[in-house]
């Protein structure tokens, strides 16, 4: 499962918006990195390989996930057999960051660590906010204050046509994924806004290779965040 890891008025507009403020105020030490793209994008794989690449002072941690809480949450999310509408779905992935966030996240980067996650509050921007059709400014304030207004200092897309993520094949057990391709199409057109409304944040990857040849791509960003010494 990828997601498991939508505009204020109508709150159907589709559109997703710029990302929220910059939170840089917790340890000049510590970075924040979050992969992000659409189902079958590879996004999982590069983030465990930058993570073994950093060493110990990575921590990895995905979303939603990374604390009991969430994990629970998580499972309820990807199981396509409990009904569950639209909102109580971006409520229920608010939640997990939240309990994620406050006792994961922010005491790593506190701690100096360079925390990669597997998804990140632009995940809902684009699932939620722009394919579920709950508009961009109801998940803005939902996330703001869900993760206290955090931001990752970089975000890598891993960017692949949806008919080529297909073609790597899907979990049919898995609430998103089971939505099919215009979902995934919908999703893609979000996080493309997204990383055209931000582009000091969020880094574009073309993810339509090798693993390894994304993963230099992916070293090349990082570096010029961290620094190449950084790397184990």
């Amino acid at each position: 499962m990828d997601e498991t890891g939508n505009d204020a008025g109508s709150g159907k507009s589709g559109k997703v918006g710029n990302a929220l403020p910059y939170n840089t105020g917790i340890n000049a030490a510590g970075r924040f990195i979050s992969f992000e793209g659409i189902d079958r994008s590879g996004k999982s794989t590069q983030a465990a390989l930058l993570a073994a690449a950093l060493g110990e002072r990575a921590m990895l941690v995905r979303e939603p996930g990374g604390t009991s809480l969430a994990e629970r949450i998580r499972a309820m999310l990807k199981d396509p057999t409990i009904p569950m509408t639209d909102r109580a779905e971006a409520l229920l992935f608010a939640a997990a960051r939240a309990d994620l966030v406050e006792r994961v996240i922010k005491p790593a980067i506190t701690d100096g660590k360079i925390v990669i996650a597997d998804r990140y509050v632009d995940s809902s921007f684009a699932y939620q906010g722009a394919a579920r059709g709950l508009g961009r400014e109801h998940i803005h304030r939902l996330n703001d204050w869900a993760t206290d207004g955090l931001m990752p200092d970089l975000t890598l897309l891993i960017e692949i046509d949806p008919e080529r993520a297909v073609e790597r094949g899907a979990e049919i057990d898995d609430r998103f994924e089971a939505e099919g391709l215009r979902f995934q199409r919908a999703i893609a057109e979000a996080y493309d806004e997204l990383a055209t409304g931000d582009p000091n944040r969020i880094q574009r990857i073309d993810g339509d290779r090798e693993p390894e040849n994304v993963a230099e791509d992916v070293a090349l960003h990082v570096a010029a965040l961290i620094g190449e010494g950084a790397f184990a």
